[in-house]
């Protein structure tokens, strides 16, 4: 690729900020589906419609932003954006990928989140969120292929995957809000277990004297990890968010953070919006707005900065290095945040429809907003039947 300078040049202008803002705003209207449709929304437009990039560019842009921590299609939507329109592109083309979530996530956060919401959207909320493990669980498995791909053949380093992988699902099974520490650590040892890249180098991680308290710094604590330290990005955060969220500041409770993540999948745009259902949740709306800004910041930040250099990336030995062991211990984190999700359930016949979303997902491949749609509307039938919500 061109280096900074050139990229921002008149050349990279192809674009107006208006064109941008009305194409990207439409990709974060119309991308239903998570990072795949995202992306797949993306190359048709830069790629086979408008010819703003061609294909191998594009395919490099993808990889590099795979190696960047955050929601991975979201940073791709900034590139692609800054590619075309320099860096004042990248900033209409992030907002306009990104709010339409937000707005939806919050509209939703005060009808589903309310202290008493009708007896139907409690029972839609109870049945969305019984499908959510499952979803995790089919998340997980469309990363585990790609993943394993790069070590097999070599048995020490498929011995490696396999214990970041367990690490990943215990940690987010039994640390909590402390998951990131084990992905960092993951990334770290692998670093230094590669041949050549084993010269001494550390990591600081500050933590805000305010997150102990549960307030506002303890909910940019939360989005920052969310939006700067989730390796792996999609269903990472879940674990993330859900030991704070729950567990440590008590800003939820466990039906209420089942609601969160489905309300996250139905609507379109970044995934990583459910966050601001969590800061909804810990101060209104104000909350769910600090949320979003802290949690996307960074990935407009990585591209502002180094967007120009995403070829260099894709060569650092050290980077790639990092994400063979973060890599593994998110998708493991993944799993581990089915189990905690599914151990969140509290009724019977949330169980029931746990296993229909499992078969209809992983058996049936069926898709995600489709099931969880269903499993909605199963639990308004059930509510209106009588059967007992979860609180």
């Amino acid at each position: 690729m061109d280096d900074a300078g050139e990229r921002a040049g008149p050349a990279a202008r192809q674009a107006s900020l208006g064109t941008v803002a009305r194409e990207w705003t439409r990709i974060g209207v119309t991308g239903f589906g998570g990072p795949p449709a995202h992306v797949a929304l993306l190359r048709a437009l830069v790629v086979d419609r408008m010819h703003w990039m061609d294909a191998r560019e594009f395919q490099d842009a993808n990889a590099a932003c795979g190696l960047l921590p955050g929601p991975a299609s979201t940073q791709l939507s900034i590139f692609c954006a800054y590619r075309v329109a320099g860096p004042p592109g990248a900033i209409v083309g992030g907002i306009g990928f990104i709010v339409p979530a937000v707005i939806l996530i919050l509209l939703l956060s005060v009808l589903f989140l309310a202290t008493n919401p009708p007896l139907w959207v409690h029972g839609a909320g109870a049945g969305a969120g019984a499908a959510v493990a499952a979803v995790a669980v089919q998340a997980a498995r469309g990363l585990i292929g790609p993943s394993f791909a790069h070590v097999r053949g070599n048995t020490t380093r498929t011995i490696r995957w396999g214990v970041y992988l367990a690490v990943g699902a215990a940690a987010a099974a039994l640390l909590g809000a402390y998951l990131v520490l084990a992905l960092l650590a993951c990334g770290l040892v692998e670093m230094l277990t590669q041949p050549r890249l084993n010269q001494a180098c550390s990591l600081g991680l500050l933590l805000p004297g305010a997150v102990s308290t549960g307030g506002v710094g303890a909910l940019a604590w939360t989005a920052f990890k969310v939006g700067a330290l989730s390796f792996g990005g999609g269903f990472v955060i879940i674990p993330l968010m859900q030991g704070d969220a729950v567990h440590t500041y008590h800003w939820m409770t466990n039906a209420e953070f089942l609601n969160a993540v489905a309300l996250g999948q139905i609507t379109p745009g970044p995934v990583v919006a459910t966050v601001a259902a969590v800061g909804y949740a810990a101060h209104g709306l104000a909350g769910g707005l600090l949320a979003a800004l802290v949690a996307f910041t960074p990935s407009f930040s990585f591209i502002l900065l180094g967007g120009g250099r995403f070829e260099q990336l894709r060569s650092n030995q050290r980077a790639r290095a990092f994400l063979d062991g973060a890599g593994p211990a998110a998708i493991g984190a993944i799993l581990g945040a089915a189990i905690l999700l599914a151990g969140a359930l509290q009724e019977t016949w949330q169980f029931a429809i746990l296993t229909a979303a499992a078969i209809a997902l992983l058996v049936l491949k069926r898709g995600i907003v489709e099931t969880l749609l269903v499993a909605g509307a199963v639990g308004v039938a059930a509510a209106l039947a009588g059967a007992p919500l979860p609180y």
